[in-house]
């Protein structure tokens, strides 16, 4: 077979694919619906309108990346918080004989 008969047949592939998924997850739905029907509740009371499962309380949250303390006094754009490893600009700066003090913010 040449590329564009392969080509070809993948993108056929590909769609047949998608049109069974698309009916398996319809009858994943219609088998979810019935079995929460036997329960008393709708699926939206189970997972919500948006079909995202409903959660308690706000879960994880993630922290900010912390407020800078150092600065690049070459490149002000870039900064340090002192915590973590150590940029290069910083480690290249204590070698040039810049003490640290000298580059807080």
């Amino acid at each position: 077979m040449t590329r564009k008969e392969l080509e070809k047949l993948r993108g056929e592939i590909d769609k047949q694919i998608e049109q069974l998924t698309q009916q398996d997850l319809k009858k994943a739905r219609e088998a979810a619906e019935k079995a929460v029907a036997s329960m008393g509740f709708s699926l939206d009371d189970v997972v919500g309108p948006s079909g995202k499962r409903k959660t308690r309380g706000s879960g994880t949250s993630r922290k900010s990346a912390g407020t800078p303390k150092y600065v690049n006094p070459d490149n002000p754009s870039q900064t340090w918080t002192g915590k973590g490893r150590q940029p290069k600009w910083f480690k290249d700066a204590i070698e040039a004989g810049k003490s640290p003090e000298s580059m807080e913010i």
